[in-house]
């Protein structure tokens, strides 16, 4: 294994966990700002009404993407195992 292999794989890790963890985190930003607009406009300044809704939004994006996800990480998993056995060449 050389210089270019390791990175290779190190690029294909990293994003394999963008594409895995960006749709959740994105509907979490999404959810967040619009609770903080919410909570600008209505002056209500309550901590723990961003947590609820944003939990259920990351379950139910996980639960829709969970698939995707799955076959992203098992593809890389594929890649590296492959690499394995071929000895990195």
């Amino acid at each position: 294994m050389n210089e270019a292999d390791a990175l290779d794989l190190v690029q294909s890790a990293i994003w394999t966990v963008i594409i895995g963890a960006g749709p959740a985190v994105a509907a979490a930003m999404v959810v967040g700002i619009i609770i903080a607009l919410f909570q600008a406009l209505t002056q209500i300044q309550e901590m723990t009404l961003t947590f609820i809704p944003k939990i259920l939004v990351i379950l139910a994006v996980t639960a829709l993407t969970g698939s995707f996800t799955g076959g992203r990480i098992f593809t890389f998993a594929e890649q590296v195992y492959g690499r394995i056995v071929t000895g990195f060449e």
